[in-house]
């Protein structure tokens, strides 16, 4: 921006005297955003950064409700500190001088964009059971500040969250947020993608904030911002409205279709995500807990996947043609008439028979596809992930020592185990997964996790409540990229 840009940014949009605990001092509000007044010392507030909200109250005083960070000496914008919710009360002096503030105000915050309805999605189950203390505590204060019109939904049940934002009347909502772990961000994609109108539909931006096991998600948004992982921040990026595309994969089998937006995981990984259930009441600490059982107890299983590679990626493997054709139940004519008969999103149109495909064949210990950096708070599974590439990152393991498995896993926690010699690390467009059995017991089969669910499980493997949504067979994995949308730091 050149220098008469940055002057006509630093003009005053409004400039007044107001009273500060009963002193006169000048309080202006910059066409940047800036509220520069006198109290204590010179304060300057960004609006779009720090201001959360405003309220008029009696006594002819505007409160300004802000989120600041906290620090000594003067208060100038930039530095950065532990956040802190503050309130600065001032006193127009004149009723006109109170309707122009209020309105400059008012019109400066609604040019930003920010959601004024959410719809909240509270998992009390999820973590440690702590989101609807989380909720009260930490949360609704920052939405109340924000002047935002919150509708509460605890979920009730697995899939509860799914079938509301299936139903739900989008036009009631600027957006909605998940108060729960990676869980209930997964219902709700799919809610969406099965909606009829699911093209305007996953448009609408979806919060996290982390109240879950792994919230790996919230993790990657703030974490690419250079934030911490903490609820403050999490909520703050949704009130402030800034959005971020993300890449949705479609995993299909037939005409079965589940949409994962965190990753799939075949083997070791899928293993100890799933088969850990039974230590829930451990929390987190359940993972590294069972990982160090299977470690010692290591399986391989046998199978094949294929993959069209990134470009950079076209060495690994061997070439393939592509061979996920439809079954004779589900020819090329049935499938297209499914396609004009059921509602919902059924995946990308690409034509993957003209893509560039290469194999690998097993047996492999881990098969590990993330679409975003963290799995979960403390495991950066794919250190180069991106939200909205386009592409898939692959992560696999075949053979190796159990002591370099060992020193491999306790790497994870910031992405360095993906420099392993016995890791093949690479991104890809589409995929297919052959899973077979284990090498150490051909009666016995596998466990294929999406987004902490099961979606296939096979022989004599872990026994869950849930029926499996697809077989313990071949599946796809396309990506869409940047199909939904988050709420994310700027």
């Amino acid at each position: 921006m050149d220098q008469g840009g940055q002057l006509d940014n630093l003009s005053p949009i409004l400039s007044d005297q107001v009273l500060v605990n009963g002193t006169a001092v000048p309080l202006t509000l910059t066409r940047d955003g800036r509220l520069r007044f006198l109290g204590q010392r010179q304060r300057c507030l960004a609006v779009e950064k720090e201001v959360l909200g405003f309220a008029v109250e009696e006594g002819s005083r505007i409160r300004i409700k802000a989120v600041v960070e906290e620090r000594e000496g003067i208060c100038c914008c930039g530095n950065r500190g532990d956040l802190v919710r503050e309130s600065f009360v001032f006193e127009p002096l004149s009723e006109d001088s109170l309707a122009l503030w209020s309105q400059k105000l008012r019109d400066y915050i609604d040019s930003l964009g920010r959601p004024k309805r959410l719809l909240i999605f509270l998992n009390p189950f999820g973590g440690k059971k702590s989101a609807t203390k989380i909720f009260s505590e930490d949360v609704k204060p920052y939405l109340e500040d924000a002047d935002i019109q919150i509708t509460v939904i605890e979920t009730k049940y697995q899939l509860h969250a799914k079938e509301v934002a299936k139903t739900m009347d989008l036009s009631k909502y600027d957006g909605i947020v998940c108060v729960s772990g990676d869980g209930i961000l997964v219902e709700v994609v799919n809610g969406l993608l099965e909606r009829e109108d699911w093209s305007a539909a996953i448009n609408m931006p979806i919060g996290m904030v982390p109240a879950g096991t792994g919230n790996g998600m919230v993790k990657s948004l703030l974490h690419a911002a250079g934030e911490p992982c903490c609820v403050s921040n999490a909520i703050l990026a949704v009130i402030r409205g800034y959005k971020h595309s993300l890449d949705v994969a479609t995993i299909s089998q037939g005409k079965t279709r589940f949409f994962s937006v965190l990753m799939l995981a075949w083997g070791l990984i899928a293993d100890i995500d799933i088969e850990s259930e039974k230590y829930r009441w451990m929390g987190s600490a359940r993972l590294d807990f069972y990982a160090i059982q299977r470690i010692f107890h290591l399986r391989h299983y046998n199978g094949r996947i294929c993959f069209v590679p990134a470009p950079g990626f076209e060495d690994y493997g061997e070439p393939v043609s592509y061979h996920c054709k439809p079954t004779d139940e589900e020819s090329p004519k049935q499938e297209e008439s499914l396609k004009t008969q059921q509602h919902g999103y059924l995946g990308s149109d690409v034509k993957l028979e003209d893509m560039h495909w290469r194999t690998i064949s097993g047996p492999f210990v881990s098969v590990w596809l993330h679409n975003v950096p963290w799995g979960s708070e403390d495991v950066m599974a794919a250190p180069n992930a991106k939200f909205s590439d386009g592409y898939l990152d692959l992560i696999m393991v075949k053979g190796l020592p159990k002591l370099a498995l060992l020193s491999m896993m306790s790497n994870m926690n910031d992405g360095s185990h993906v420099e392993s010699p016995y890791v093949t690390y690479i991104k890809v467009k589409a995929f297919i997964l052959e899973p077979g059995t284990r090498v150490e017991d051909a009666t016995k089969e596998g466990i294929i996790d999406s987004d902490g669910e099961v979606i296939a499980r096979g022989n004599v493997t872990y026994k869950g409540n849930q029926k499996p949504l697809m077989a313990y067979d071949k599946v796809q994995i396309t990506v869409d990229q940047g199909l939904a949308t988050l709420f994310a730091p700027k």
